[in-house]
C-alpha cells in the first residue's frame, strides 16, 4: 500500500545551508519520535501507510517527517527525515513515502497555520469516516472538544500520488483543525507538535466510545447545541497547557521504557 517518493532530480548544493543541529530542532525530533511510539502503543498506525509531520522550527519552508518503510515503534529522533516542499532531504536517511510528501508539503505549504499534521487510519475515527452522515455525533462529552473544528473531504480520489491531490485536500480544510477524509483515516492540523498529539488522542477515544454507544442499537442522543458549544469553550481555555503536560506525560513513560526513542 505504501509508495517510496521517486525523485527525478538530486537533492540541490546549498551553499547557505541551514544549522539543522539546533536545541529547538532536536527537542521537536524527539517529541514527535515520542509521539510516533505512543501512537503505536496505542494502535493508531497502519503498517508503514500512516504519517506525522512538523514544520522545523526557525524553518518554515522544511518539515520533519517519518522515513518510508519504518513502522512507528520502530522510530526515533535521529531517524526522522528533514524535507523542502520539493521532495528533497536536506537531512536523514532515505525518503518520505510519496502520499506521507505529497499530501503534507501542501499541508504545510498552503496552510501557515499548519504547523504540525498528524496522518493516521486508526480504527474507530477512520470507521466514521466510511459512514452515513457527519462522523462525530456530539453525544459524548470527550467528542465536545472538536465541536465546531471538523470537516469531512467527501472527495475521495484514491491515493495521493502527485502535488494535484496534496493540494486538493489541502483546499478542502478551511479553517478546519480536523479532517475527516472519507473512506480514508484523519488528519489533524496543529500548531504544536503537543496540541496535535493532544487532538489524535482525544479524537480516537471520542470515536472509540460512539462507536460503542451505536454498537448497543439503542438511539445516540446528542448534546444540546448550547451546551455542547459552551463546553467546548471551557476545554478550549486550557487546552495548550493540557496538552503541553500531555506530551510530558508520555514522554517520561517513554523515558521509562522505551528510552531509545531519544536516540
Amino acid at each position: 500500500m505504501a509508495h517510496s517518493l521517486q525523485s527525478s532530480s538530486p537533492t540541490p548544493f546549498r551553499s547557505n545551508r541551514p544549522d539543522l543541529a539546533t536545541d529547538a530542532i532536536r527537542t521537536a525530533r524527539e517529541d514527535l519520535a515520542a509521539c510516533f511510539r505512543m501512537a503505536a502503543r496505542n494502535g493508531f498506525e497502519e503498517g508503514i501507510c500512516n504519517h506525522f509531520s512538523a514544520v522545523v522550527p526557525g524553518h518554515d519552508d522544511l518539515f520533519l517527517v517519518n522515513p518510508y518503510g519504518y513502522a512507528f515503534r520502530e522510530l526515533t529522533a535521529s531517524k526522522l527525515l528533514i524535507c523542502d516542499f520539493h521532495g528533497n532531504v536536506l537531512d536523514g536517511e532515505g525518503v518520505p513515502e510519496a502520499t506521507a510528501f505529497y499530501i503534507h508539503a501542501e499541508m504545510h505549504k498552503r496552510l501557515p497555520r499548519a504547523k504540525v499534521a498528524f496522518h493516521t487510519h486508526m480504527p474507530y475515527a477512520t470507521a466514521l469516516s466510511m459512514t452515513e452522515g457527519e462522523p462525530l455525533i456530539w453525544a459524548g462529552q470527550t467528542a465536545l472538544k472538536f465541536y465546531g473544528r471538523t470537516v469531512v473531504d467527501r472527495d475521495y480520489n484514491g491515493l495521493a500520488l502527485d502535488n494535484r491531490e496534496g493540494a486538493r485536500i489541502a483546499s478542502a480544510v478551511g479553517d478546519a483543525d480536523i479532517v475527516f477524509m472519507k473512506h480514508h483515516g484523519v488528519m489533524v492540523l496543529a500548531p504544536t507538535i503537543a496540541e496535535a498529539w493532544d487532538d489524535l488522542y482525544y479524537l480516537e477515544r471520542a470515536a472509540e466510545v460512539q462507536v460503542l454507544a451505536m454498537s448497543t442499537g439503542r438511539k445516540v442522543l446528542p448534546v444540546d447545541p448550547a451546551i455542547a458549544a459552551e463546553t467546548y469553550r471551557q476545554m478550549r481555555e486550557g487546552d495548550s497547557e493540557s496538552a503541553r503536560l500531555h506530551l510530558a506525560a508520555i514522554r517520561r513513560q517513554l523515558d521509562a521504557e522505551e528510552p531509545q526513542y531519544r536516540h
